[in-house]
């Protein structure tokens, strides 16, 4: 969505157009069928397509909105009744969303802090931050899991308590124990950069992972095990594609279309999966810097661009 349908928190012209399209206004007054795919987050999907809804002024339902994190309602069965670590976002929105997908025992790093402020001389919580935490003694708390829901906000703060989780010094020791059941890391989104409403792309999750292994690596001389999704990875596609297919039932070998801004994750990811994919110029991607890092099936100037040439493609208008 971020560099297509929007930059930032404005709508980029061409995304009404080129929904309006796929919702029948085309030659052949056709619906079809489309979902969202974004590396962003921070909200409930509910929330999130309340507001897209309104700006686009096309309806967009939960069921075809997938944010970074939303694939993680796969894994609920496996930590359902574990504490887990999520960070990301304001305050304990994500807390919020996290227990909406079915996580039972959520905690986040202001928790932490507030708990024993030591742990973090550097960050003082602020009222509405200390309005949000939920009270515990992590001297009692065995985390089973680590999960970077969306770009956290105070990286220093975060890194510093992944590190303790991890290492099981919070409530522990403070030498890493080979022996208990190590903490599941889980990432959302490997993106190193995003398009905002700023000329310049900014740094995102995926910067932050590589800053967090970087200083985990210098304290342990190791990398620290994780698992990723988001695009491009594998695990985020296969969820889109089952989504997709979902609202494509009757459909004989439907053929399916990627329309993305960033050659790392949307192209490369399509690519993968045998999506035809289409890379539009509004923006990471920049065409006066050369050729994209992966090619895609066709290259476009905005999303309704794309839109109209994929519907070109199959049936001819």
């Amino acid at each position: 969505m971020d560099g297509v349908l929007i930059r930032g928190k404005n709508i980029l012209p061409a995304a009404k157009e080129a929904l309006s399209i796929l919702d029948g206004n085309n030659k052949l007054g056709l619906k079809i069928p489309f979902i969202l795919l974004t590396n962003g987050g921070g909200l409930s999907e509910e929330e999130r397509c309340r507001k897209l809804s309104s700006q686009l002024g096309v309806q967009i339902h939960p069921d075809q909105f997938i944010q970074a994190h939303t694939v993680l309602k796969s894994v609920v069965h496996k930590y359902a009744d574990v504490p887990v670590l999520v960070l990301g976002g304001r305050g304990d929105t994500l807390r919020r969303v996290a227990e909406g997908y079915g996580f039972q025992k959520v905690y986040t790093t202001l928790d932490i802090l507030a708990w024993n402020p030591s742990i973090w001389p550097f960050h003082d919580l602020t009222q509405d931050e200390r309005a949000s935490v939920r009270p515990t003694d992590f001297s009692k708390i065995q985390f089973g899991a680590i999960f970077v829901f969306h770009d956290p906000r105070n990286w220093a703060l975060d890194t510093q308590i992944m590190c303790d989780v991890i290492q099981g010094i919070i409530g522990g020791s403070h030498e890493i124990n080979h022996t208990r059941k190590p903490v599941d890391l889980i990432f959302c989104n490997p993106d190193l950069i995003w398009q905002s409403d700023f000329e310049a792309p900014r740094m995102g999750q995926g910067s932050f992972r590589i800053a967090f292994q970087a200083v985990f690596q210098s304290l342990t001389g190791s990398t620290c095990p994780y698992i990723q999704f988001g695009k491009p990875t594998e695990a985020t596609y296969n969820f889109a594609e089952a989504m997709l297919r979902h609202r494509l039932q009757g459909v004989p070998k439907p053929s399916l279309y990627m329309v993305g801004d960033n050659p790392e994750s949307d192209i490369a990811g399509a690519n993968a999966a045998g999506w035809k994919s289409i890379l539009v110029h509004t923006g990471v991607y920049d065409p006066h810097r050369g050729p994209p890092s992966h090619q895609p099936t066709h290259q476009a100037g905005d999303v309704a661009e794309a839109v109209r040439w994929a519907l070109e493609q199959e049936f001819c208008l």
